[in-house]
């Protein structure tokens, strides 16, 4: 699991680079024929690690209830995001990463529950889901790097 780990990492290198690099209108703004913007994206990323692999196993996330609504599938931007949420956002670009390989390391991942997503992939654990995880992050960094043409 260490190779999935350091291609997450990686990846999450790469989306803290739009952090740095776009302002806080740039991160927010939706343009025209996309339904989100850079910022529903990443936060998306780090919603959807996280009940991948914790809350199917039946365990606490590290993320807020209320980011969970806010940037899981099916949801897309209501309100801009302020820059107190940005700041949040980017610390837990690495920390949900580092946690979720300690974790595994530690086996903590006993159980899952299995399921089918809208693209026919089925997730049978934790692995799996860790495995899942950074084809789910590399779509959407493509959706970003389209996104930012237009911002």
């Amino acid at each position: 699991m260490h190779e999935a780990y350091n291609i997450t990492m990686q990846n999450r290198k790469v989306l803290e680079g739009y952090l740095q690099n776009y302002s806080l209108e740039q991160l927010n703004k939706v343009p025209q024929g996309f339904n989100n913007n850079l910022i529903w994206n990443i936060g998306h990323i780090i919603v959807v690690q996280q009940l991948l692999v914790y809350k199917l196993s039946g365990l606490p996330t590290m993320v807020s209830d209320e980011m969970i609504s806010r940037y899981q599938k099916g949801t897309r931007p209501e309100t801009d995001a302020t820059q107190e949420e940005i700041n949040e956002i980017k610390r837990l670009l690495y920390v949900t990463v580092e946690q979720t390989q300690t974790d595994f390391d530690n086996q903590i991942f006993k159980t899952y529950h299995e399921f089918t997503n809208n693209l026919g992939f089925t997730i049978r654990s934790a692995e799996g889901a860790i495995a899942y995880n950074y084809y789910h992050e590399a779509m959407h960094l493509g959706m970003m790097m389209s996104i930012r043409k237009f911002v």
